[in-house]
């Protein structure tokens, strides 16, 4: 928590889940039940999911910008129910409105200037972390934070965020019926 706490510009990149930050009580449960699931890991998805909530409040606290990406097809990987895929999407809506967040959905139709990469989070310019199959990294060295930091541009400039974004997520509700 004393990173989030500290950090002012939160960068990040998802490109296969909907970003920690913003997910729902019912999609981290689903999601983190299947991650325990494949890797047969104890359950203790109740006290993860918990804590990520717990971490996701400081979206509405103190003196924090996000800038959030998210590949297009996160908002047709369907983790829960129908109808909790709903409910997240519709809270994209919502987060979308904050002061302090841009979401930008980066369209799957978009000319491609960077491929599609691994989650990552950035932490102002003195962290990243990046999230792999069975680990979690954390890149504290100044030149490779930098590359990140590019990859984040290039990424960025893709997206499409405010009424086209809103359109994209309203779309992908459309599909759930």
């Amino acid at each position: 928590m004393p990173l989030f706490e500290r950090t002012h510009r939160f960068r990040i990149y998802c490109s296969r889940v909907v970003p920690g930050f913003i997910q729902t009580e019912e999609y981290a449960t689903a999601l983190l039940t299947r991650i325990a699931d494949f890797r047969q890991a104890p359950n203790d998805v109740s006290d993860a999911v918990q804590a990520r909530l717990d971490r996701s409040r400081i979206i509405h606290e103190g003196d924090h910008r996000f800038a959030l990406l998210v590949e297009e097809d996160v908002l047709y990987y369907r983790f829960g129910t129908p109808s909790e895929m709903v409910e997240q999407l519709a809270y994209l809506l919502a987060v979308m409105a904050l002061p302090s967040v841009s979401l930008g959905v980066i369209p799957r139709t978009a000319p491609r200037l960077m491929w599609p990469l691994e989650t990552f989070s950035m932490f102002d310019d003195v962290q990243v972390e990046v999230e792999l199959l069975t680990a979690q990294v954390n890149v504290t060295q100044p030149s490779e934070i930098a590359m990140y930091g590019r990859a984040f541009s290039e990424l960025a400039s893709m997206a499409v965020y405010g009424s086209n974004a809103r359109a994209l997520i309203a779309e992908a509700l459309d599909s759930l019926g």
